[in-house]
């Protein structure tokens, strides 16, 4: 299957991607057509509908809070999807901020992002969910492994709450970190990116880009930060699998027979 049949353009929903193809340590691949990411799909176009509709989907994860899904819409409604609301932020974490993002002027984003203050923001935005969003990522393995294949997983941009819960799949089927590593960067591809518009012309000057683009791009260095949360709370993935996110053998099992291609 090509990347190209397995990436369409979508018009109103960014970031969308087959996660398929990427590599378990042990030399299987996830299978194309069981995990897609993807950002909101409030402004999903009848076409974008129709072609989600057709992929077989059984849940639609989204992991945006009530005050997202209160500033871009509810998700489209696909006939015979269910739709599993997991909310990985608290809807007044940041709402001040974001709102000065959205509203504010140059004086005000260079306090609040300058000096690499937008970086640190997403630093530890990364560290508090993989130590504070453990329930929430346990549901979610345990939802797969029983019967929720094919799945969409998505947030508001499909970067960070998305990519970090994919990132989190992955590690529990089996996957190495430079291929999940490999897998979150993709989101930089300038097809996928946010787009940023700010004024009447939806112009961005160059020094509020500068400043905003911590927010709005995938690092290696976000996910490495939440690698070494998992190290610094739990010693390694293979505890955090099982004391943080209370996987047994079983389970993981379950994941890797409905998600891997076979050995």
């Amino acid at each position: 299957m090509s990347q190209q049949s397995t990436e369409p353009t979508l018009t109103g929903v960014r970031n969308f991607r087959d996660v398929g193809g990427v590599p378990t340590a042990d030399g299987r691949r996830l299978r194309h057509g069981v995990l897609f990411r993807s950002g909101h799909l409030a402004h999903a176009t009848p076409e974008d509908a129709r072609f989600l509709g057709g992929l077989g989907l059984h849940t639609v994860f989204d992991f945006r809070n009530s005050a997202d899904q209160a500033l871009e819409g509810p998700d489209v409604e696909l006939p015979g999807v269910r739709n599993l609301n997991i909310p990985l932020s608290d809807p007044a974490d940041g709402a001040e901020f974001w709102k000065m993002v959205r509203d504010g002027e140059l004086d005000q984003l260079r306090t609040v992002l300058a000096d690499g203050q937008g970086a640190a923001r997403m630093i530890a935005s990364y560290r508090s969910m993989i130590k504070n969003r453990t329930a929430e990522h346990s549901r979610i393995l345990h939802t797969l492994a029983e019967d929720s294949v094919p799945a969409l997983m998505h947030c508001a941009a499909g970067k960070d709450r998305a990519g970090l819960s994919v990132a989190v799949t992955l590690m529990a089927v089996g996957v190495d970190q430079e291929a999940i590593e490999a897998d979150y960067l993709r989101s930089n591809s300038p097809h996928r990116r946010y787009k940023m518009h700010r004024g009447a012309k939806g112009e961005v000057s160059p020094e509020v880009a500068e400043l905003l683009s911590p927010l709005f791009d995938a690092r290696a260095a976000y996910l490495a930060a939440a690698m070494t949360t998992i190290e610094e709370t739990w010693g390694g993935v293979e505890r955090y699998l099982t004391e943080g996110l209370g996987l047994d053998r079983a389970t993981r099992e379950r994941l890797q027979e409905r998600m891997l291609e076979d050995g």
